[in-house]
């Protein structure tokens, strides 16, 4: 069954080339195509759509605020936010929304389907120049670095292993602990972290690989 992609931009002929490039490749295909803010959370319901592939800049309603809200409605869809950009802020905002990758339209060909492929399997994905801006941002907040020391030699274990998409059956099989036991690891890191989900840990683990070796 191929995954369902829904493309939220206003430039009617970026959305025609990524729908040319999308529709090619056999496990994908574009169920719909919006280009108002205010419409995208309806269109995601309607066209059951796996992705939405998100431009920041939308009349009607932002990218950042709609990702927030679609998140909230639709929680199992997947957001790759879009932008001409790659400020800082613009970045961690769409992260803080929701969204679990981010690439510059100007890269909007196989670097969209890496990100497409990735979030669809669970993972974040951010360009290496993308990743170096978040990194920027989490290097300034020390607090960041202390939260990560606060974690346990077998919490940083399950941290990464988390964040690579495995699930908790898998991680107690690797290291040899109940599922149970991985559960309250998974808690504990959550609430040492203050992070809420899968994306954000991994987010995490992008954004401070030393801090969890």
């Amino acid at each position: 069954m191929k995954s369902r992609i829904l493309l939220a931009d206003d430039h009617q002929l970026f959305r025609e080339a990524l729908c040319h490039l999308l529709n090619s490749q056999p496990d994908l295909e574009v169920a719909g195509q919006v280009g108002n803010g205010l419409e995208v959370i309806e269109q995601a319901r309607l066209s059951e759509a796996d992705v939405v592939c998100m431009d920041i800049n939308m009349p009607g309603m932002d990218g950042i605020e709609i990702t927030r809200r679609l998140i909230a409605a639709l929680p199992q869809v997947k957001v790759v936010a879009l932008s001409a950009y790659s400020d800082q802020q613009y970045v961690l905002d769409m992260l803080h929304a929701g969204a679990m990758a981010y690439v510059t339209k100007g890269e909007a060909s196989d670097e969209l389907l890496r990100a497409i492929h990735a979030v669809l399997r669970g993972r974040t994905y951010l360009r290496p120049d993308v990743a170096g801006v978040v990194a920027a941002a989490v290097v300034g907040q020390g607090g960041q670095a202390r939260a990560a020391a606060r974690l346990g030699a077998r919490e940083r274990q399950v941290l990464k292993l988390v964040a690579e998409g495995c699930t908790s059956n898998q991680i107690a099989e690797m290291l040899g602990i109940a599922p149970s036991t991985v559960d309250v690891h998974r808690r504990n890191i959550m609430r040492k972290l203050d992070r809420h989900s899968v994306a954000e840990l991994t987010r995490y683990v992008i954004n401070n690989e030393r801090g969890v070796r």
